[in-house]
């Protein structure tokens, strides 16, 4: 008994010390870097066509995707059938599933805020794409770090991301500032390849993680070259379209991957969870 509490206790302050170091870095990195701005050709995208009367017009439906497969990942999720969506045999765990639902109602949101805001691009605006957007990278990588760390660890980063997620979109707002936007999507792209070769997978078909971590990085090339891949294909669309086609294979090869993963391995914490 002695010795299991001091472990927890270990354990506890070893991840005191990972938030409080990841805390420090985080303002050394705010303290260093010179503010950086929004770009005065921000909201300029190649393709600005109008058909039937609608802005903007394939930047705006092309985001009914997300729609789509926001709104019946969210409902697989409740149901808790097609999705296997547990970390051990006898129990789903809350930390998993409020993490993948809350997921999936970000990128049903994104659906109605990126439209929303490429019907008319404005500082104004921009917030309600962004939002969604961050709900859905701080729910995802909480999910990643409950299947791969623990639940308490990952239900425990969950609320902290979806802070950090509003503090970053309110001071891009306030002061058009987006160090720490970029730093918030910088850090997940990093930390979840690298914790796949740290932390064993407790599930099968852990590779659908790298495959949407490839299909995001090709969409934010896709995002740089808007204007070159609008003029390559004789403008039929424009990369900023296409970013947003191929950003929604990302929840597609992630809903993949909940629906034929079974569990590999379980760390002695999750039986004693589980128990």
């Amino acid at each position: 008994m002695v010795w299991m509490a001091t472990q927890k206790l270990a354990i506890r302050g070893k991840r005191r010390r990972i938030w409080g170091g990841a805390f420090l870095c985080w303002v050394f990195l705010m303290l260093v870097t010179p503010k950086i701005s929004h770009s005065p050709k921000h909201h300029l995208y190649a393709d600005m066509r109008n058909f039937l009367g609608v802005p903007n017009t394939l930047n705006v439906i092309t985001n009914f995707p997300f729609l789509v497969v926001g709104v019946l990942g969210f409902v697989l999720c409740c149901q808790g059938g097609l999705f296997n969506i547990r970390f051990c045999t006898s129990a789903f765990l809350p930390g998993e599933v409020w993490g993948w639902a809350l997921f999936y109602a970000g990128i049903a949101g994104l659906a109605f805020g990126s439209a929303y805001y490429h019907l008319k691009p404005d500082d104004s605006r921009v917030t309600w794409d962004t939002l969604p957007m961050m709900i859905a990278y701080s729910s995802l990588f909480s999910s990643f770090i409950v299947e791969r760390v623990g639940e308490r660890i990952g239900l425990s980063s969950l609320f902290a991301l979806l802070f950090i997620a509003f503090l970053s979109t309110a001071y891009d707002r306030t002061y058009n500032d987006i160090r720490l936007y970029m730093m918030f999507q910088l850090i997940p792209c990093i930390a979840i390849p690298g914790m796949c070769f740290v932390f064993p997978p407790k599930y099968t078909h852990s590779r659908y993680w790298l495959w949407a971590g490839g299909v995001y990085l090709l969409s934010k090339f896709e995002a740089v070259a808007d204007m070159k891949i609008y003029h390559a294909n004789h403008y039929i669309i424009s990369g900023h379209s296409l970013e947003h086609l191929c950003l929604v294979m990302v929840p597609v090869l992630l809903s993949i991957m909940l629906m034929h993963r079974n569990i590999k391995c379980q760390r002695i914490g999750a039986i004693k969870e589980c128990s």
